[in-house]
């Protein structure tokens, strides 16, 4: 079997300037996923999505391809992950050039890890799933979620739940942020999604400055512990 990795890096991010290359304790966060895609042995072809020249060079630097910059329309705010992947396997159809599989890896997910990835890659290979990532159960139960008024008043969302116990409400996980193993022919469209759990401290979504300090954090921590 064939697989390709397609790892979504564009230009211009407004919340932390220049974050898919942002020094991450000594490197580019982008070169993390860069360097376990290769590390893992699981991949053909491992290439970079982008419309922005610095990116393509250091994911070149560290590794990956950039066969073709973005489109206008997969450059913009509102182009989905799907639409972006969708651009690569045109580019690669057009060319008569076909893999069995598809892993889209993100280019702020330093936690990533070759484990997880072999994981992913043999449940989307032994089930019935178009895809599969991994999840992370919520610290604190949802079904006990305030909403905040503008009068600085709170009202749970779930009111039913306010004297239910912890431990009998039902769990809930979110998407962990890291990657997506699909079908080539079918794309990221599927609704027949599958998932397998990691760990809190395995995971850690990065939108500020102050995320990206917990990221370091938690790297350093597991790091420590293998030592």
């Amino acid at each position: 079997m064939s697989n390709l990795a397609i790892i979504p890096a564009r230009g211009g991010s407004k919340r932390i300037p220049k974050k898919n290359i942002k020094d991450f304790l000594g490197k580019p966060i982008i070169a993390y996923s860069i360097e376990t895609a290769l590390k893992s042995g699981l991949f053909d072809e491992i290439i970079v999505s982008t419309d922005d020249p610095e990116i393509s060079d250091v994911a070149i630097k560290y590794g990956a391809k950039v066969p073709c910059f973005r489109s206008s329309e997969t450059s913009n705010d509102f182009a989905s992950l799907s639409d972006v992947m969708n651009e690569v396997i045109l580019f690669y159809k057009n060319r008569n050039i076909r893999f069995d599989y598809v892993c889209c890896i993100l280019p702020t997910t330093p936690l990533v890890t070759m484990e997880n990835l072999k994981l992913g890659y043999g449940l989307i290979t032994n089930s019935e799933f178009d895809s599969i990532r991994p999840i992370v159960r919520y610290s604190y139960p949802i079904q006990r979620a305030f909403r905040y008024n503008k009068n600085g008043g709170v009202e749970l969302f779930n009111p039913e739940h306010l004297w239910s116990r912890s431990q009998d409400l039902e769990p809930a996980y979110h998407d962990a942020g890291q990657f997506y193993w699909f079908y080539f022919e079918k794309g990221l469209t599927g609704t027949n999604r599958g998932a397998f759990i990691i760990p809190e401290k395995d995971v850690q979504d990065i939108d500020t400055l102050e995320d990206w300090d917990i990221a370091e954090l938690k790297y350093k921590m597991r790091n420590e512990s293998k030592l």
